[in-house]
């Protein structure tokens, strides 16, 4: 199902290249190693997607997908593994950055952990600026353990879709084996 899917968006990512927005980026983005669909690539785009999707903002997205250019991994699985951090999920993986920061940098450890401004979207500015000087207040631990929980995400991610990608073959090939066995049998207890 997630071969004809990725195929069907290829297809779609095809059509698109006729638009005006992307022609500019049409020669990046159109390279084939970008859409292939092996267990390196999408391993490295799983991982590329993890490291991505901690930076904070709109720039997950475009961080992933330079990433996936840069490897030569599958882009649009680079894209859709950014959004594990969404607002359910950010400050769940921010306390933990903080708390993995503050176990790797001691010296900061200390600091009371503070809750974040209410977001006004009405004060779109303000409330970034808050946000970001809460951010900023964190310090260390935080600064630290963002960077550093990516990695960790990103080397899981790409150690689980490699053996989870290689378990799918070997079952796989099991299937097929006892398939082949099947129709043997049935041939020789016709004769």
């Amino acid at each position: 199902m997630a071969r004809r899917w990725a195929k069907a968006l290829v297809r779609k990512f095809e059509a698109m290249q006729d638009s005006r927005w992307l022609r500019p980026f049409a020669k990046y983005i159109a390279h084939p190693s970008l859409w292939s669909l092996n267990r390196r690539s999408v391993a490295l785009a799983v991982a590329a997607g993890m490291i991505g999707g901690l930076i904070p903002g709109p720039f997950q997205m475009l961080t992933a997908g330079l990433i996936a250019m840069a490897a030569r991994c599958n882009f649009p699985i680079a894209l859709v593994v950014t959004l594990y951090s969404n607002p359910l999920t950010i400050v769940p993986l921010y306390l933990v950055a903080y708390k993995l920061g503050s176990v790797v940098s001691p010296a900061h450890a200390g600091q009371a952990l503070t809750a974040p401004p209410d977001f006004d979207w009405l004060r779109l500015w303000d409330s970034t600026v808050a946000l970001a000087h809460w951010a900023r207040n964190l310090g260390t631990p935080l600064f630290v353990g963002v960077p550093l929980l990516a990695l960790i995400l990103a080397v899981i991610g790409y150690a689980v879709t490699r053996l989870g990608w290689s378990l799918h073959l070997r079952l796989e090939w099991r299937a097929r084996k006892q398939a082949r066995r099947r129709r043997e049998l049935s041939r020789t207890e016709t004769r």
